[in-house]
């Protein structure tokens, strides 16, 4: 157990200094982190650590796809709802279907059911890849949008696809009708599941007396029960957590304390960037083992399949995705839609984007060793090994070049949004002159009496001028002073924070509050730096 805990601290040691190089080198770090696990998987030291499908599905992946939800925006995620339903259960059905038929052609012995097995597991993309990279390389909103929507869905329908063909494999017999209203009730059950355990907890922050500390242990514990409920009853735990999660996620404002937002993102961040860490750098590190587990199949000709079968992924994703655009084009003639014209670029950086991460990996691994008895299971080994290559290949060639794809494409938005920094100045705008309505509409209050009230109202004023000039393009003028005044407000918090640490030499001084008035300057520093 001592030495367990010894290589795992080693591990997330490892793990920040390959994420400090991946930062200075500008990429993405799971490509950094997946081929540092390649690299130190010749270590002996590391080569008895390896990663169970229980590990994933029961600790890493209820988190996981619970933080993934509740980052993704419900209003992006309802407004491309199109694109992101037609990638979520076509693209997987297809993918399977063509992966099935290529791979009985390629391999000798393979059937059919153990085809579809293999589409099943391959046919999701990894969201915090292809996510990651997006936003290093500033695409769009609408596009990250999409690739994070379409993840969450395709992890559950590529699980139930999975199921059922490992069902087939296992009996050797399929019948389409009783599949298909299997899947149906699966993700029906799943997703209700997930909505009444969010409900649940909705109800237990809202009317229990909670303090911070347990309003953030409880989001952890969220997402568990409602893939664990989900699963006991053998229907998709991942579309339980997903629907939970974005239902949660829309009620932040009213579910969550101030104190308890501020503190939990934090913390969620914090634990989820160790967990994706470790995911990353342990899936380069199975690779000794994997190959050690190919018997018969050489390593010359398991190599051959898994690199056509991620040649074959690659191109039949590009293509559904450029057909999903032309339908979406087709359908606008017809019926008045937001997604009118995702052109053709789109559609590609989409396609490329189609990384494979953890799901896949621990589809494979949850294959069981024995069919019935002591017969093993049909090319578990080899199906194992070829995962590790897709995941490898789109990782590394895909990972690496979607940032220049992006830019050689000159990816645009499907509409064109407002510019970030004027949105703020509308938001700051409307904010400033409904309080000064507000507080000038107190007049029974004696706000025009208190001096403390009317200084609120001076400084209310100036910035509601400030932002109407700003609005009428006359930022340039005023860019100078801004910039100014942020240099200068930024060294005065600096300065603030040298006074509360000679006052905190002051016995008389609680440090406590002064720890209190560090976090505020930290505020302020945080919306003044975001401000520029």
């Amino acid at each position: 157990m001592e030495n367990i805990l010894v290589e795992y601290v080693y591990l997330i040691l490892i793990i920040l200094g390959l994420v400090a190089i991946a930062n200075k080198l500008g990429l993405a770090y799971p490509i950094v982190l997946l081929i540092g696990g390649l690299a130190i998987s010749t270590i002996p030291f590391f080569q008895n650590i390896t990663i169970t499908p229980e590990l994933v599905f029961l600790i890493f992946l209820p988190p996981l796809l619970y933080e993934a939800a509740w980052q993704i925006s419900w209003k992006e995620f309802w407004k491309w709802r199109r694109i992101i339903a037609g990638f979520a259960f076509p693209i997987v059905i297809i993918t399977s279907c063509v992966i099935a038929l290529i791979s009985t052609s390629l391999i000798p012995g393979f059937t059919l059911a153990i085809g579809f097995l293999l589409g099943g597991i391959i046919s999701p993309p990894d969201s915090i890849s292809s996510v990651t990279i997006m936003k290093q390389t500033k695409a769009p909103k609408s596009v990250v949008s999409i690739a994070e929507g379409e993840s969450l869905l395709n992890d559950a329908s590529s699980l139930i696809v999975f199921r059922f063909a490992l069902a087939a494999s296992i009996t050797g017999q399929f019948y389409l009708q009783e599949a298909a209203i299997s899947f149906v009730w699966v993700v029906i059950a799943g997703s209700v599941i997930g909505l009444a355990v969010g409900l649940v907890f909705y109800g237990i922050h809202r009317w229990l007396p909670l303090t911070p500390s347990i309003e953030i242990v409880l989001t952890f514990v969220t997402p568990y029960c409602m893939y664990y409920l989900a699963e006991h009853f053998h229907v998709s735990g991942v579309l339980a957590v997903v629907c939970g999660g974005l239902l949660l996620s829309s009620k932040r404002q009213s579910l969550l304390s101030y104190a308890s937002r501020i503190q939990g993102v934090n913390v969620w961040n914090s634990i989820v960037f160790i967990l994706n860490g470790l995911i990353f750098l342990l899936i380069g590190l199975q690779l000794p083992s994997i190959i050690n587990q190919l018997g018969d199949i050489s390593l010359t000709s398991a190599i051959l399949y898994g690199l056509v079968i991620s040649f074959a992924l690659i191109v039949t994703r590009i293509i559904i995705t450029l057909c999903t655009s032309g339908f979406t084009r087709i359908m606008s003639n017809f019926i008045e839609v937001s997604e009118v014209n995702p052109g053709w670029r789109i559609p590609i950086v989409l396609g490329w984007a189609g990384i494979r991460g953890v799901v896949s990996l621990a589809a494979a691994l949850s294959i069981p060793l024995y069919v019935s008895g002591e017969t093993p299971f049909p090319y578990r080994n080899l199906i194992l090994f070829i995962t590790f290559i897709v995941i490898l290949t789109t990782m590394i060639f895909n990972g690496l070049t979607l940032p220049w794809l992006i830019r050689k494409l000159n990816v645009m938005d499907f509409q064109t949004p407002i510019p970030v920094h004027r949105q703020e100045v509308m938001i700051q705008k409307k904010l400033a002159s409904e309080s000064l309505q507000y507080l000038e509409g107190k007049s029974n209050t004696g706000a025009k009496k208190n001096k403390h009230l009317k200084n609120l109202i001076s400084r209310l004023k100036t910035e509601l001028g400030y932002f109407e000039e700003e609005l009428k393009g006359m930022s340039g003028v005023h860019q100078g002073e801004r910039k100014e005044y942020g240099d200068v407000y930024l060294e005065l918090l600096q300065f603030q924070r040298g006074v509360l640490n000679e006052l905190n030499h002051d016995s008389g001084f609680d440090e406590e509050v002064i720890r209190k008035y560090h976090a505020l300057i930290d505020i302020e520093e945080f919306k003044t730096r975001e401000s520029d």
